[in-house]
């Protein structure tokens, strides 16, 4: 963000409160572009006992990752999941267990993973070009965004050493 949504003034960086914010220089607006993480939903699919990866439309070919999809307002992560993978897959799923809250800084989000069992014929939603089914002791985890959570996953299955 460049300017100040309020008066189109071009904002400048700050300090508030110890950190550099981009600011509005403006003598009586009061606007600072706070920059918080956004809250992102994922989820480790458990489907016909292998872990559904997906790989979004624009990814590179080999680039697979887990089910995941914006909070909307009004509405709880557990919801949020669950409408995300059958928005996505086509299924239908039921939390089984919440995995854990992960900072992914690359992408200024805030991840809340669940592991979810889910049933039915995998349909792709329009956001994705194609989806694989990997067997859990088979999954390995990625170093940045959801596979920390993945890796959290394997462990607690014992199918990775802490």
């Amino acid at each position: 963000m460049y300017f100040c949504p309020k008066c189109g003034t071009r904002l400048t960086e700050k300090s508030i409160e110890g950190r550099l914010k981009k600011a509005c220089p403006s003598g009586g607006c009061d606007y600072v572009f706070w920059d918080n993480p956004i809250p992102v939903v994922a989820a480790v699919v458990e489907h016909d006992e292998k872990i559904v990866l997906v790989r979004n439309k624009g990814w590179p070919e080999k680039m697979f990752g887990l089910v995941s999809g914006f909070l909307e307002r009004g509405e709880s992560p557990g919801d949020a999941v669950l409408r995300e993978i059958t928005e996505e897959l086509g299924i239908k799923g039921e939390i089984e267990d919440f995995i854990g809250i992960y900072p992914f800084f690359e992408m200024n989000q805030l991840l809340l993973v669940f592991h979810v069992s889910a049933r039915g014929e995998i349909s792709l939603g329009d956001e994705l070009e194609e989806f694989r089914r990997v067997a859990p002791e088979k999954l390995v985890p990625w170093p940045i965004g959801t596979g920390p959570a993945v890796r959290d996953w394997l462990v607690r299955k014992g199918l990775l050493a802490p």
